[in-house]
């Protein structure tokens, strides 16, 4: 796996890493502590924003407040970032999109469900394969508690 310390991975047009071969076989390494900060501060937001609005609401109005907190902490963030897939060496527009990507280096999906499933946490691990990030978080607001509603991924 990718360390802060080796060179860095091809990026494509949006600025994410062109891909993720051969992760599956090698071996596991933890998240540098730069990307775990960021995981914290993200966390933190989340806190903030689900005690002000509580659950029920759209996951459009969480994610566009967690964007605003995060930006108010002075942090880079991106919302609603497309993300091509490479078919057979091709790059095609797929329609699939990042809910947040922060920093380039944590990718935040943002749920507002009863309850969240094994597809659910698929599709961000997706997201991390495609991408080569290795931390994403799963945020689902629809939880009377906030710590109740996150998952940390990483590959």
């Amino acid at each position: 796996m990718r360390t802060d310390s080796s060179p860095p991975r091809h990026q494509g047009e949006n600025g994410l890493p062109e891909d993720a071969e051969g992760r599956a076989d090698r071996e596991f390494e933890p998240v540098s502590e730069d990307v775990d900060k960021l995981a914290h501060e993200v966390v933190d937001a989340a806190f903030r924003v689900h005690k002000s609005l509580g659950p029920g609401l759209l996951e459009s109005v969480y994610e566009t407040c967690l964007v605003y907190e995060l930006k108010k902490r002075g942090v880079r963030v991106e919302s609603q970032v497309s993300l091509p897939v490479t078919y057979e060496h091709v790059r095609l527009e797929s329609g699939l999109r990042l809910d947040i990507l922060v920093e380039k280096k944590v990718i935040v999906e943002v749920k507002s469900v009863e309850k969240v499933t094994p597809l659910h946490e698929a599709q961000l691990m997706t997201y991390l394969k495609l991408t080569g990030i290795r931390l994403g978080l799963l945020l689902n607001f629809n939880v009377p508690y906030a710590r109740d509603g996150i998952r940390r991924i990483v590959i």
